[in-house]
């Protein structure tokens, strides 16, 4: 016999579960871009005192879109009470 889910919290744990993928892929892309500069940092050709770290920027870019994903993902733990909220306001509103 199979239990039912709470559809709200089955939602919530998929939005957390995509965030851990999330950063999981940042850390490691940003972990080899790193590995790149410092590989490239000790060539003979490079300049080691002149080469800027050009990973910070990816790592910034990336960084925002991070940080939004997990405020949907973790932020707002109260999602139905503020679409409760939101739906009196409208219906009010319409009045």
């Amino acid at each position: 016999m199979e239990t039912s889910r709470n559809e709200f919290l089955w939602r919530k744990a998929r939005k957390r579960a995509a965030f851990k993928r999330h950063l999981q892929n940042y850390l490691i892309v940003n972990a080899g871009l790193w590995v790149i500069y410092a590989l490239t940092l000790f060539q003979p050709w490079g300049n080691q005192h002149q080469i800027y770290p050009w990973p910070v920027w990816p790592m910034l870019g990336w960084g925002i879109g991070l940080v939004s994903h997990y405020l949907s993902a973790y932020g707002n733990s109260d999602e139905r009470r503020s679409t409760e909220i939101e739906y009196e306001k409208l219906i009010r509103d319409q009045r």
